[in-house]
């Protein structure tokens, strides 16, 4: 364990509070316009899937865990979770669904993500910040329509809803922000 100042952790990073781990889900500097700044963290804890909410002066010391990032391949899922092996070892990490959260939306055959580790259990994911996915549905262009910044709404393969400029027609492979489901740009393929 490294005992490390509040400000400094970020989402993703896994701090020890009372024995038990927590992953933090959002971190955020607050700095008033009278007395002392706070880190305000949202986390989960990695038990149970509880999530809490924390303050802490930003000089206050948190212990951080050790953990190791590792990249894995996606391979399938059934009733245990998520299955991703180790390119190198081909060991088999089973990812709990609360662990991938909002995410298992974009996760597809062959993708690497990062899994971090702590004591053999996977705590987090990180998936690629792009994805490319095809519009299955989407509405016709209107004639007319300036191209200034007019989205129109669309229907992914993985049956997320993102908004497409007017050109984009279904049937198009287009790639998408994991963080937002927004659109990048057409897919080069």
């Amino acid at each position: 364990m490294v005992k490390v100042i509040a400000s400094s952790l970020r989402k993703g990073n896994v701090v020890e509070i009372d024995d038990k781990l927590y992953v933090i889900l959002s971190a955020e500097n607050i700095h008033p316009g009278k007395g002392t700044p706070v880190t305000q963290m949202d986390m989960r804890r990695i038990s149970d899937g509880v999530k809490i909410s924390e303050r802490y002066r930003t000089t206050e010391q948190v212990e951080r865990a050790y953990v190791e990032d590792r990249p894995h391949t996606y391979l399938y899922q059934d009733s245990d979770g998520y299955t991703f092996m180790n390119p190198e070892t081909y060991d088999q990490v089973a990812v709990p669904d609360d662990v991938l959260g909002d995410q298992k939306v974009y996760l597809q055959e062959g993708m690497e993500c990062m899994i971090s580790m702590h004591n053999g259990v996977a705590i987090a994911i990180e998936l690629p910040q792009r994805v490319t996915l095809e519009i299955v549905d989407t509405e016709p262009t209107v004639k007319g329509q300036t191209a200034s910044s007019s989205y129109k709404p669309a229907m992914l393969s993985n049956g997320v809803r993102t908004m497409v400029p007017p050109h984009v027609s279904a049937g198009t492979r287009v790639v998408i922000m994991t963080s937002d489901a927004s659109y990048v740009e057409r897919a080069k393929d």
